[in-house]
């Protein structure tokens, strides 16, 4: 709204003249910040002005007897420097860009060249943030994509190594032995270790030697 431009007295006329030139100029994202309006110590009915968007400055000044406004804008990537220099009568807000060229308004109130001077330095700290950013950005390598392993690949579990073993020998069925005459073997045997007259390894060899027979 224009009302938001004329709180540090700005000459109405002016920012509405201004203001109507700018809602035909500026694209779409693009926002005015400030309006500051030359204010001569003598009469002037054509007084300069100046805008701060965020995106450039531009510098409007009558022309053709004041049938007409022209303007010059910059963008803040080409501003190089932004001063401002409080005088006796008003400030003088100067700018020079990085190919060399410098613009000037004298005579602004002092309160606008002082707000102007911030917004101004603020849209210039925002732009170096940008490029610097970009400058990271471009830098940047690209991320490589980790490989994902299938998921059969991750979870499988690891087969057990088994141990085969060779089924053992089959055993040869001993020929069987004469009843009465083992049961007799192993009695007499039994005698001899209880009544000591063999030790028990022998007596456990001789018994399996019987037995083998069977």
């Amino acid at each position: 709204m224009i009302e938001n431009f004329l709180n540090d007295q700005q000459e109405p006329k002016v920012v509405e003249k201004v203001y109507s030139r700018l809602t035909e100029l500026l694209p779409a994202g693009e926002d005015i910040l400030y309006m500051a309006v030359q204010k001569m110590p003598v009469v002037n009915l054509q007084p300069d002005s100046i805008v701060v968007t965020n995106r450039r400055i531009l510098f409007f000044s009558y022309a053709n007897l004041g049938l007409s406004i022209k303007f010059v804008d910059f963008i803040w990537k080409d501003i190089a420097d932004v001063s401002m220099k409080e005088e006796i009568i008003g400030a003088m807000f100067t700018i020079k860009t990085t190919k060399g060229a410098e613009m000037s308004v004298d005579y602004l109130p002092k309160l606008q060249g002082r707000k102007l001077y911030q917004f101004s330095q603020e849209c210039r700290e925002n732009e170096r943030k940008r490029e610097e950013l970009q400058k990271i950005q471009h830098a940047a390598p690209a991320p490589v994509a980790p490989v994902e392993k299938p998921v059969e690949q991750l979870f499988a579990p690891r087969p057990i190594p088994v141990e085969v073993l060779a089924p053992p020998a089959p055993v040869p069925a001993p020929e069987p032995a004469k009843p009465d005459e083992l049961t007799e073997k192993l009695k007499k045997l039994k005698m001899l270790f209880d009544n000591g007259l063999i030790s028990q390894e022998e007596y456990n060899t001789k018994k399996l030697d019987l037995l083998s027979d069977l």
